[in-house]
């Protein structure tokens, strides 16, 4: 006769339900699944399914009860982990988003906006289309994969332990808000400067001949050098979006530092 005690199946829940947590969480904010157009039973199976796959190479759940007091700490500290953790990974989309509004604003474009049914937002199409080439981009690098195995990580770098979360945590999330506006504005930069010498030869033009309808000619002059110089700028756009991806990994694991006891 098989005889199971309270402890082991509090054992047995704790090792599936404090990863699962975390991992519900980071799949709620991550870039890549948290859009509108996957259906959260989607969601709720894909957190299952890779709770599933890496729960046997995670290291030892502590031996607390999850239906307990620090249970649920613990259950409420992992999912705040998981969700930083899918905020951490998105200033990847987010430095574009800013990039593009940016450049959209300067080519006259700041009004041409639609809405977006995958974020239930109005989004500039500009940045719209940075957003879909920075996730072509990231997909084409198996970055679905390097987010499983990032996940699988973190239980190493960040420890399930009924602890708080040390100091670091906030001045990490201040340190990727910042981040988000220095990287949208050095991705934007060629397109606003050019942009910009183009504003200021504009206006040197129209006091030498005030004759000259200065919007007939104005508008579609910013069009043109603002697309021909996004065309020339998406040749080398790879190359710091590998290096923003690579920040955004190591971000996802120093994002909750346990504090020590």
């Amino acid at each position: 006769m098989i005889s199971l005690t309270t402890a082991q199946l509090d054992a047995w829940i704790a090792a599936f339900a404090y990863p699962l947590v975390r991992i519900l969480g980071f799949i709620a904010a991550a870039p890549l699944w948290n859009v509108a157009g996957i259906p959260k039973r989607v969601r709720l199976f894909l957190g299952l399914a890779i709770t599933l796959a890496i729960a046997p190479a995670l290291p030892p759940m502590p031996t607390v009860a999850p239906g307990s007091l620090n249970g649920l700490w613990i259950l409420a500290q992992q999912m705040l982990i998981g969700i930083a953790m899918g905020f951490s990974a998105r200033i990847v989309l987010s430095s574009l988003e800013m990039a593009g509004e940016l450049i959209g604003l300067q080519m006259g474009l700041g009004f041409a906006t639609f809405y977006d049914p995958l974020n239930s937002a109005q989004t500039p199409v500009i940045a719209e289309f940075l957003s879909l080439i920075s996730m072509l981009l990231f997909l084409s690098l198996n970055g679905h994969l390097i987010y499983v195995a990032t996940l699988a990580q973190s239980f190493q770098a960040i420890p399930v332990a009924p602890i708080t979360l040390g100091t670091g945590s906030w001045l990490n999330l201040v340190e990727l808000g910042g981040k988000i506006f220095a990287t949208g504005l050095l991705i934007a930069l060629p397109i606003v400067i050019a942009l910009l010498i183009t504003n200021i030869a504009l206006a040197v033009l129209t006091r030498a001949a005030p004759q000259l309808n200065i919007f007939a000619l104005g508008f579609p002059l910013t069009l043109t050098i603002g697309f021909v110089g996004l065309a020339l700028c998406l040749n080398y756009l790879a190359t710091p979006l590998q290096a923003l991806y690579e920040y955004a990994l190591s971000a996802m694991l120093g994002f909750a530092v346990p504090a020590k006891p």
